[in-house]
């Protein structure tokens, strides 16, 4: 009988196979807009939680508020759980009832005006200018002009500071005093940001601000109310915190809310504010790349900054002109996020947005314009130039194709 022999041990057979050349490592995913933290976060964090005060009181939320008076150039501030806390604060404060109009930009966020619609408010969205993104004071202008002739003015007028620049503020505040009617400005986007000289959402009624962790400058969430009228924020404080009367017992003349702002995320909110001014330049640092490496290109153009405003530039966005050879935003996001690099469309504005298909409105076309083709770029302020290489180097082969 023939000799069968044994198999080779399954080690032995592997080593005489060819070995596959290890795979590459993906590279890590380029995010939006991540938090970047200064460092000097954890010894805030110590000091906090060493002492013992970790909710929403005691000296660390007390000295978020004051460095966030000296930032902003309101002396009076109340730390808050999240942006949308501080709108709907705001609103309260301003005695929003059911059925008053609220008029903002339709080009936000939803939380602009969320918490006034939950409040039984109807709002109504007016279109922004091209030349800033924001709320356009001309049709402003226009609409209560009209407004006023058929009795019908608005309780609040909401501009929105988009992306890190200002609105037009000064203007849009004149016209509303000029009818008697409150500006709550929406500067959640825009810490850092200044027009004129002046800080975003100075010479508003009141301006909120958000520290979400996209934010140019965050608390890991939270938010601000800022206000030159000390009664205003008095208020707000106080329904903050459940509207508590003074009182051995608890005292309620009315409904509040726990809005409040742990200790602990002061302590971070803190610590990254005093690093405000070199996320700004970082992030201005970061547009400028981009539009270095693809301003010459057919098709695309950038977020413009009016000669009154000097945004944060919190997101470069772009506009693609397919018909001047550009890809569709939508093909270069899709190209983007197969690459592992993360972007975001334009925000889409509130009067294409189901949840106020009936609401009125005036124009819409330039932010409709605006959302179909724009994007926004990574733009995080501890980006790397290898990083924006990547991001510029992809998009630029687009084109190429």
């Amino acid at each position: 009988m023939p000799v069968v022999e044994a198999a080779p041990p399954a080690a032995q057979v592997l080593r005489l196979l060819p070995r596959p050349e290890p795979a590459p490592e993906p590279a890590a995913r380029i995010l939006l807009s991540p938090p970047h933290l200064t460092g000097e976060e954890l010894p805030g964090l110590a000091t906090t939680l060493q002492s013992g005060w970790v909710a929403p009181a005691g000296p660390m939320p007390a000295a978020f508020e004051a460095a966030l008076a000296e930032a902003t150039g309101m002396p009076h501030v109340v730390a808050l759980a999240s942006g949308t806390a501080a709108l709907h604060l705001g609103y309260r404060c301003l005695g929003l009832e059911r059925g008053d109009e609220v008029w903002t930009a339709t080009l936000t966020y939803v939380a602009t005006i969320a918490p006034a619609v939950q409040m039984g408010a109807r709002p109504r969205f007016l279109d922004v200018s091209a030349g800033s993104w924001t709320l356009d004071p001309d049709l402003l202008e226009r609409e209560l002009a009209r407004a006023a002739r058929a009795g019908r003015l608005p309780r609040a007028v909401v501009p929105v500071d988009l992306f890190g620049q200002s609105c037009d503020l000064d203007a849009i505040a004149a016209l509303c005093d000029r009818w008697g009617i409150a500006v709550l400005c929406d500067s959640a986007e825009a810490l850092g940001a200044t027009r004129r000289g002046r800080p975003a959402g100075q010479g508003a009624r009141m301006a909120a601000f958000s520290f979400n962790g996209n934010k140019i400058i965050t608390a890991g969430g939270g938010g601000a109310l800022a206000s030159a009228d000390a009664a205003l924020i008095a208020e707000a404080r106080g329904l903050a915190h459940q509207a508590k009367r003074p009182a051995p017992h608890y005292e309620h003349e009315t409904t509040g809310y726990s809005y409040g702002l742990s200790s602990v995320l002061a302590a971070v909110g803190l610590a990254q504010l005093a690093a405000l001014p070199q996320r700004v330049t970082a992030r201005r640092a970061v547009f400028e790349r981009y539009r270095s490496g693809l301003g010459d290109l057919p098709g695309i153009t950038f977020m413009p900054e009016p000669a009154w405003s000097r945004g944060t530039r919190w997101l470069t966005a772009i506009l693609l002109d397919p018909g001047l050879g550009a890809p569709s935003r939508e093909a270069a996001r899709q190209a983007l996020a197969e690459a592992g690099i993360e972007s975001r469309p334009v925000w889409k504005p509130m009067h294409l947005q189901p949840a106020f298909r009936a609401a009125p409105r005036a124009g819409g076309s330039v932010a409709a314009d605006l959302f179909e083709r724009g994007l926004c770029l990574p733009s995080g302020s501890a980006l790397t130039i290898l990083q924006q290489d990547r991001v510029i180097g992809l998009l630029r082969s687009l084109w190429r194709r």
